[in-house]
């Protein structure tokens, strides 16, 4: 995702609201959002049975409607995509025997059909991927058997090649990946069961890998967000360690940040901690706070509650509550909304929500 411009204004939470868009016409979890013209696209993802979709459905954000595209030729789940101008570039994922895949296919607008084009090199799933100049950069993934990846891939359309690029230090997959400028910034990840802590940045004009200090604490399904000048590490599943082998897993509210003008880990305060121990949740920025909203707490139903963090004040606030109370969505973020998309509640869910802000005069 790109990384967001340092805004030193920070909104009050009650400028914070939902909106409500009209109910995809599939339910579905692990699926692929895109925006583009005010249009937000949804690609493949999980059915209510369990199996990869093929279905393509897009929301006109200004009519409120939404309209089916053809289906992709291949079904997939945990798929990554970029748009391409009006084209969208879709790749990897997994399959209906939960294999990964390589195959890559395009969405051309003005022939309204998918084509294929240039598989990835190994099959891939949870891949994270980066646009920029026209090139898509397709960074680690799971491959077979669950092995992390730590391919990197460069995609020239013209061309329809794929060129192999420095390999990332630490083999990941499900990472989250900010750009800023030139550099591709990766931080945590899974490789298997285990949560990774390796923090690492791409130069796209040097080809080279910068390690970073690790995460402090390793925990599982945490949420991953950038202001611009800090990046944040929030809460998650918190594995036992060696030290306390026999303690179970449990939620944490842990906030890490990372001051990259400091070029470290700022020791965490009791006020620095999330208002609520979540995980598998949706992070982003938004009108100069970080959001923590949603996931799976220690109650038995998703959370509704949505938090922000203001880190002129240092705080954690809470904002307008999630309509829909869901965890694992597929989080998209926007200059101006942070989308929550599909996932579960009691199944895979059809809610679309948007936290917006209130101009505020």
């Amino acid at each position: 995702m790109p990384m967001p411009v340092p805004n030193m204004a920070v909104s009050p939470p009650k400028s914070y609201f939902w909106e409500v868009f009209p109910p995809m016409p599939t339910r579905r979890v692990y699926c692929t959002p895109l925006f583009q013209d005010s249009r937000l696209t949804v690609l493949g993802g999980c059915s209510e049975t369990g199996l990869p979709l093929d279905s393509v459905e897009v929301l006109d954000i200004g009519s409120q409607t939404w309209i089916q595209l053809p289906p992709l030729p291949t079904a997939r789940a945990g798929a990554a995509a970029v748009a391409l101008g009006t084209r969208v570039l879709v790749m990897g994922g997994m399959d209906a025997q939960q294999n990964p895949l390589s195959s890559v296919e395009i969405y051309n607008p003005d022939e309204g059909k998918w084509e294929r084009k240039t598989s990835l090199s190994q099959p891939s799933m949870g891949i994270s991927t980066v646009e920029k100049d026209g090139k898509v950069y397709a960074l680690g993934g799971m491959g077979v058997d669950t092995t992390p990846q730590a391919l990197v891939r460069v995609y020239e359309p013209a061309k329809d090649q794929w060129q192999l690029l420095s390999s990332m230090p630490t083999p990941r997959y499900g990472t989250a990946s900010f750009l800023r400028g030139n550099k591709i910034y990766m931080l945590g990840g899974r490789q298997g069961k285990l949560p990774v802590t390796a923090f690492e940045a791409f130069d796209l004009e040097m080809r080279s890998w910068t390690r970073f200090p690790c995460i402090p604490s390793r925990r599982a399904f945490a949420g991953c967000a950038t202001t611009g000048r800090s990046f944040f590490s929030l809460g998650g599943l918190q594995q036992p360690g060696p030290h306390n082998f026999y303690s179970r897993p449990h939620f944490v509210s842990t906030m890490e940040e990372y001051d990259s003008e400091m070029g470290i880990w700022i020791k965490p305060t009791r006020a620095s901690r999330m208002k609520e121990k979540r995980a598998d949740f949706v992070a982003g920025f938004l009108g100069g706070r970080i959001i923590a909203a949603g996931g799976l707490g220690n109650q038995p139903s998703p959370l509704a509650s949505v938090e922000s963090y203001n880190p002129m004040k240092k705080r954690w606030e809470f904002v307008a509550p999630l309509p829909s109370p869901r965890c694992s969505c597929a989080g998209l973020q926007t200059p101006h909304m942070l989308f929550l998309i599909g996932g579960v509640a009691q199944g895979p869910s059809n809610a679309v929500e948007a936290l917006c802000m209130r101009e505020t005069v």
